[in-house]
């Protein structure tokens, strides 16, 4: 007679969800293998599981899969992923970190410009499925009287990503693969900051300035109009807001304006 084994509940249930979703990303050979890991029927739930990771990276991540080729970039995809698992089920966002990873990654030490590729790639990612809100638009600023308006706070659009580069034409490179532009052999090494939106439906990305980004990273702290403008004063005190407020307001990286009462 063959006896079944007891249902899982509680500890026991967590406790085999954690040493399985180990077990997937776990070497059958290493000594800390578990045994569900050395069973030979696993391979097959670890390679689908691998494979899924590597595809997953590979969607979010598709410039530097230009840049490099296919079997660099499955090569790099499995050596994170083996140290970077999943957090959930749902792979539409994962990569998290993966820029940080190809910035130590040694393969790609001669590839500087690597990393804000991968940067780029995963802040379009993080625009794109961000929630939807509403777009702040220019009247709203022009209802408010000085005092208020230095007093209020705008608040930057959840679809919002800005990134700095300051030594590399990141942006530029990301920029002309994604557009499929043809990429000078003259391009200037000099820094770049880029500012990713998603006002309606499509991610858009822009060229901003320094100044714009401190803006954007005060109010994103909390800072009020006016404290927000002594940052950007720190960076570059002669540059007028005219210079880089309506550039912002106009792509949608901001979503409402708080006025204080």
């Amino acid at each position: 007679m063959t006896r079944k084994a007891p249902p899982l509940h509680g500890e026991s249930l967590r406790d085999f969800q954690r040493d399985f979703a180990a077990a997937l990303f776990a070497d059958a050979a290493a000594p800390e293998a578990t045994a569900l890991a050395r069973q030979p029927g696993f391979a097959v739930y670890r390679n689908t599981v691998r494979l899924a990771c590597v595809e997953a990276l590979a969607a979010n991540h598709p410039t530097v899969v230009q840049l490099v080729g296919e079997a660099w970039f499955g090569d790099a995809a499995a050596i994170f992923a083996a140290a970077h698992p999943p957090r959930d089920g749902v792979l539409a966002g994962y990569g998290e970190g993966f820029a940080e990873f190809l910035a130590d990654f040694a393969p790609a030490r001669e590839l500087v410009y690597l990393p804000g590729i991968a940067e780029l790639d995963r802040c379009w990612t993080e625009a794109h499925l961000a929630a939807d809100a509403p777009v702040l638009a220019a009247p709203a600023l022009v209802a408010l009287a000085p005092a208020e308006l230095a007093a209020a706070r705008l608040v930057p659009h959840p679809a919002a990503r800005w990134v700095r580069f300051p030594m590399l034409p990141a942006f530029t490179i990301w920029r002309r693969h994604r557009e499929a532009l043809a990429l000078d052999d003259d391009l200037p090494w000099v820094g770049e900051n880029a500012l990713l939106v998603r006002p309606v439906d499509t991610v858009q990305w822009h060229a901003v300035d320094a100044v714009a980004l401190a803006f954007l990273d005060a109010s994103a702290e909390g800072a009020s109009f006016a404290a927000a403008l002594d940052a950007v004063a720190v960076v570059d005190p002669r540059c007028g807001v005219g210079a880089w407020l309506p550039a912002l307001i106009g792509a949608g990286a901001f979503t409402r304006i708080e006025v204080s009462q």
